[in-house]
């Protein structure tokens, strides 16, 4: 194989590679959000300069995706937390896990998103939405919400779910040290919010060395939103370079 063919890859391995090159579209994308409370020490020993925390607040979410083009339905679930960049408000994607490997290796790859191995569901149970997350054999999330109990207005539903998103991305040199270190930006576009929902929920986090969701504890329940969506995810764009500034 020529170099100049070598070069159009962009996965590996070569012959096989672990994701498609496309641009995923979302469809019946679902989500369940609790937004809480929790301590502001917590949050600052983990959100990383130049980012800054306005109020102490966490977003957990529990996705199951109905479709995805090039890597089929899965299920994710993770941490977001509320930042301020500037000027702009968004959202600096803390954890996420999944239980899809095409999945997994693009957003790590491909973009920064901190994804990891994961067994999230989301399913309703009677009259309650269920999110989980385990991790192995271990359970480390349960969020409960009542099932559809009020309407949520779509603008607000698209709003939540449309903030502008930070992630860190890190890739080591051959020596072990940082390669690349940026903070970089996403968001989500052409959206379609096709139900929105809000209703009481409750959030535990339990304590797992390797998936430290209670790192992060819950002191209050803020808010919670089940919404059905399709949407894209655009490219991430560097904002900081660590590297540059060190």
């Amino acid at each position: 194989m020529r170099s100049e063919e070598v070069v159009r890859h962009v996965s590996t391995p070569l012959m096989n590679p672990a994701y498609p090159p496309i641009k995923p579209r979302f469809t019946d994308r679902e989500y369940l959000n609790i937004v809480y409370r929790t301590d502001a020490d917590a949050l600052r020993a983990v959100v990383p300069e130049p980012l800054e925390i306005d109020e102490p607040l966490v977003r957990f979410e529990v996705m199951r995706m109905g479709d995805v083009s090039g890597y089929g339905p899965y299920t994710e679930a993770g941490q977001a937390i509320p930042v301020r960049f500037g000027d702009e408000r968004g959202e600096y994607l803390h954890a996420m896990y999944l239980d899809n490997f095409p999945a997994t290796a693009s957003g790590r790859e491909v973009s920064a998103f901190p994804k990891t191995v994961g067994a999230p569901r989301l399913y309703v149970d009677h009259d309650v939405l269920v999110g989980t997350l385990d991790y192995g054999s271990l359970r480390v999330a349960t969020a409960t919400m009542g099932y559809k109990h009020y309407p949520l207005d779509p603008e607000a539903a698209k709003a939540q779910i449309t903030v502008p998103t930070f992630m860190l991305k890190l890739v080591p040199g051959y020596d072990g040290t940082p390669r690349v270190a940026e903070l970089v930006r996403t968001e989500i576009t052409d959206v379609v919010v096709k139900q929105a929902w809000t209703g009481p929920a409750r959030l535990q986090l339990f304590e797992h060395v390797l998936a430290p969701l209670a790192d992060l504890p819950v002191r209050e329940v803020v808010s919670a939103s089940h919404i059905l969506t399709d949407l894209t995810l655009a490219p991430v764009n560097p904002v900081h370079n660590y590297l540059k500034e060190s």
